[in-house]
């Protein structure tokens, strides 16, 4: 038994990440309605629900759904302990009948089906993300837990995409926001989500050993600061990188190149004295990583002094065989600054005949955000890299996604929750989603449509509605159709199971899947909303259902 108190079972389906996900991370009303059900006799009746959401987050038109891996790795090893079961026995009023936890003692999710859209996949609200069937009152335990890692999960890998698609595809993008994130698992789940939605490294250890990304980072402004003077550098030798031979006075090699920088007519009156502890701590750091040298260069003054102090280590170890990778701007104006480092790196190329140098990678920090991404392009800059993390992570702009999870169906009797808010009227019946292609091979339109209608045909014209108001309806004839929702847990259903794939492959698919919308769909502002739809038979049934179950007022 893990140490979480699930068991790794059903095919050797790992629990999940966080120790903390068990069966009692759920509220209390589900158990108060588990056992009202068991007391009634209904908990074993079969029940659907869907997961879904009603509103794109940050004022976008598109979700990244994330999440799902986890989901399943709780329900593959649900199981309550006795421990768990006497503190629900202890919570719930003396009351109860003893029964009910002898219930929960043979209580798994064997008898679940869970069809999903898949993980990294861009989905859109109303449409279900997982359709969740099963014995009522289990299906009610997992809907807190599954609305907690889907939601947070959708939410911060949509943020890593659309800062991606800000940034453009060639930039690095580098998480770094584990010391801002809520809590140890905000950053956790922030680190993996974000290289799902499309980064390409981060700074959290923790998040490269459980989910191999990509680690970057090098060093802070205290490691600057913590040098006095280069004189304090006891051990100076250097190997070249081939082996061959041996520097022994590495910091008298880079003064020479710092002497011959200063004296450049094509650098002439850019700096003069730079600081000293910051050489000597760019040249302790290039002693310890002479493969992988990039230096944080505002720690006193940039151009007057990092650059310069940068460039001169860079060119002693050119000397020796190695390439400098580049530096960190993380503060001052970004775009002027990362203009004035390129003319340096590239007169300093130009000067001394080094090829690539004044390609010398160029990374920014600093509280970075969307906005701040745009107006930097706006602006135009010569950042290779950017270090993204509290608004990256924290979700800034906006906190939750708004995850619901609502019955559809029971015994086979489709339910409808009604509301004077539209948005909130659910769609009832169990359903299945398709995607419909157009010529361009973008993405037209989500329709919903009855789990025993037929589905839709490439070239054959079908009727599109919108689910609640009828004059908003269009024909659409697709080019390709695409099933959304597969088996992730056939339970004894005999089905075939859906694969769980490796966050590598996730991304790479959430990468292709982003690359296939339109774009106007996915520009920062006033994006086009995207369709998403019923068939004509289910929007009648909805509306049937709706005029059966809202009762019908009397004037006095």
């Amino acid at each position: 038994m893990a140490a979480n108190g699930l068991r790794k079972e059903d095919g050797g389906i790992d629990g999940p990440t966080n120790p903390m996900v068990t069966p009692l991370l759920t509220d209390l009303y589900q158990f108060t309605m588990a056992y009202a059900y068991w007391k009634a006799g209904k908990h074993n009746e079969r029940a659907v629900f869907d997961l879904y959401f009603r509103r794109n987050p940050f004022g976008g038109e598109y979700t990244v759904f994330a999440g799902l891996e986890e989901c399943i790795k709780l329900i593959a090893n649900f199981r309550f302990t006795e421990d768990e079961i006497a503190f629900v026995q202890a919570s719930l009023p003396p009351s109860c009948e003893i029964g009910f936890f002898d219930y929960l003692r043979g209580v798994d999710c064997s008898d679940m089906e869970i069809h999903a859209i898949s993980e990294g996949y861009v989905v859109f609200p109303k449409i279900p993300l997982m359709r969740i069937e099963g014995p009522v009152a289990v299906v009610q335990l997992l809907e807190t837990p599954l609305v907690n890692l889907i939601n947070f999960a959708s939410l911060v890998a949509t943020n890593a995409a659309r800062h991606r698609f800000v940034a453009g595809k060639s930039k690095l993008l580098l998480e770094f926001g584990l010391r801002r994130a809520q809590g140890p698992d905000g950053g956790i789940s922030a680190s993996k989500y974000c290289f799902m939605g499309g980064f390409d490294a981060t700074s959290n250890v923790a998040a490269g050993k459980l989910f191999g990304i990509p680690l970057r980072g090098t060093h802070s402004h205290a490691f600057v600061s913590s040098f006095m003077s280069p004189d304090e550098i006891i051990e100076k030798s250097l190997k070249s990188s081939d082996g061959s031979n041996v520097c022994e006075d590495f910091v008298s090699l880079v003064q020479g190149w710092l002497s011959k920088l200063k004296w450049l007519p094509l650098l002439g009156g850019i700096f003069g004295e730079t600081n000293q502890s910051e050489l000597a701590a760019f040249i302790s750091y290039a002693l310890a990583f002479p493969k992988n040298f990039l230096a944080l260069v505002d720690t006193y003054d940039v151009m007057r002094s990092g650059i310069p102090n940068f460039c001169a280590v860079a060119l002693a170890l050119n000397d020796l065989g190695y390439k400098a990778l580049g530096v960190r701007l993380d503060s001052g104006d970004l775009a002027y600054l990362s203009c004035e480092t390129r003319k340096f790196f590239q007169t300093t190329e130009k000067e001394f005949g080094l090829p690539d140098f004044g390609k010398t990678s160029i990374t920014a920090s600093n509280d970075l955000n969307e906005e701040t991404l745009d107006a930097l392009n706006k602006q135009g800059h010569e950042i290779d890299a950017f270090g993204i993390g509290t608004h990256l992570v924290t979700c800034y702009a906006q906190p939750a996604l708004g995850v619901v999870f609502k019955l559809v169906e029971i015994n086979d009797q489709p339910r409808i929750k009604l509301s004077e808010d539209v948005s909130k009227v659910s769609i009832p019946c169990k359903k299945r989603s398709y995607r419909l292609y157009g010529k361009e091979g973008y993405p037209l339109v989500d329709i919903m449509t009855g789990e025993n209608e037929p589905p839709p045909k490439v070239g054959v014209r079908i009727l599109c509605r919108h689910p609640f108001n009828e004059s908003k309806r269009a024909y659409v004839v697709p080019q390709r159709v695409e099933e959304l929702m597969k088996c992730y847990w056939p339970g004894r259903s005999g089905k075939e199971r859906e694969e769980l794939t490796a966050i590598s492959v996730i991304r790479e698919g959430c990468i292709r899947q982003l690359e296939l919308m339109r774009p106007d769909h996915m520009r920062r502002l006033n994006p086009t909303p995207y369709k998403v739809s019923v068939s004509a038979k289910l929007y009648d049934f909805i509306h049937f259902l709706w005029l059966n179950e809202a009762p019908v007022g009397e004037l006095q």
